[in-house]
């Protein structure tokens, strides 16, 4: 899988050339979130492999199309992973499209969210430049922070080509607690309670209506005593995973195995206090969706029923303050709700894409976020 500097260089001018030569460009990687890789005109699924791995320096550096799922394996050679948890890799999600739609999993709650982990980019921008930002070593602050502008931009600043990462050891092993509270009352207050404990979760997901998961990992010996630890402070029994069943649970929950058919899965920004008016706005709209609520509560993951269209999760989550953003199905427009930074976004996108080659009109998808 690893690549020479040659099939790098030839990657950059097959983009180079395919923005110079367009005048709407919409890139895509393996398509696995359609919701904003429709109407794509640049696949960039040919743009894969690793340029760079230190093990020892806990760093890799890969073209942006490398699918997720491949880059796992090539880590857990070494005992490592990124363990943010990038989702839906098995639906061949790539390094760029995570980037670009700013998804992390549920390892986001421990360790920190795919920005995190972030550490170089090198995109091409509207003009056809190569631009580099960040750097290959965890030690770097020099120039601009065009990693993290890039985390969440659907594209808009640009068309990433090569992207370095930091990884961390993988634990030796893990055990998943499931927990049944009364009410979902009760598990939103547990959860505040043990996202803010000192016991070091590595995963903490609520599922309505009132079912906590919550995942612990380090030392296979210390695990028994860290389980016990965790079991004393939920203040209800508890189910323990651990094995294939761990790891099995937690599988399902980065691939969004609960989505149904016939629905649509969208992601909300949130913070934890605003669970509850969430949870009692989507009662007010009669819509019993399947439902996550992950990293402690600071996203909901929502399986929407194509057949009522965008307009009205679109203005629930205007009337809440809350932005969401499409990830599968057809929308007139993927980003929903509450949209900010329009000013200063304006005039990055102004300096970096000058002749709006990546503009993304209000009828249209997102691209780049495959």
């Amino acid at each position: 899988m690893r690549v020479a500097a040659s099939v790098v260089d030839d990657a950059v001018a097959d983009v180079q050339d395919a923005i110079l030569s367009s005048e709407r460009v919409r890139a895509a990687g393996g398509a696995s979130k359609p919701a904003l890789s429709a109407g794509a005109t640049l696949r960039l699924s040919h743009v894969a492999g690793v340029v760079a791995y230190d093990p020892q320096e806990f760093t890799f550096t890969a073209l942006a199309g490398s699918p997720v799922r491949d880059i796992a394996d090539v880590l857990a050679e070494f005992d490592q992973e990124l363990p943010f948890d990038p989702p839906l890799a098995e639906a061949g999600a790539t390094l760029g499209g995570t980037v670009a739609a700013g998804l992390s999993g549920p390892g986001r709650f421990r360790f920190g969210g795919v920005r995190d982990f972030l550490l170089g980019v090198r995109f091409v921008s509207g003009d056809g430049t190569l631009v580099t930002g960040g750097g290959k070593v965890v030690k770097n602050a020099a120039g601009f922070d065009f990693p993290k502008l890039m985390v969440g931009s659907l594209g808009a600043f640009g068309v990433m080509v090569e992207l370095t990462f930091k990884v961390f050891p993988r634990p030796e092993a893990h055990a998943t607690l499931e927990v049944a509270l009364p009410s979902f009352g009760d598990a939103v207050t547990t959860m505040h309670r043990l996202a803010t404990s000192g016991l070091e979760l590595a995963c903490l997901e609520l599922t309505p209506p009132a079912t906590l998961r919550l995942r612990v990992g380090g030392l296979a010996e210390a695990l028994d005593a860290r389980v016990a630890r965790v079991q004393a402070s939920c203040g209800a029994p508890a189910t323990v995973l651990t094995g294939s069943a761990d790891a099995a649970l937690w599988r399902r929950e980065r691939e969004f195995a609960w989505l149904r058919a016939g629905h649509a899965l969208v992601k909300v920004a949130l913070a934890p206090t605003a669970v509850p008016r969430f949870e009692e706005a989507l009662a007010e709209h009669a819509v019993p969706l399947p439902r996550r609520y992950g990293v402690g509560g600071n996203v909901a993951y929502l399986a929407w029923p194509e057949d009522r269209g965008g307009e009205e999760l679109d203005g629930l989550l205007a009337t809440l303050g809350l932005a969401g953003v499409a990830l599968t199905g057809v929308w007139p427009r993927p980003l929903l709700g509450v949209r900010t930074g329009g000013a200063f976004l304006g005039r990055i996108a102004g300096v970096l894409d000058p002749e709006g080659k990546f503009r993304v009109e209000p009828e249209e998808g997102v691209g780049d976020a495959a």
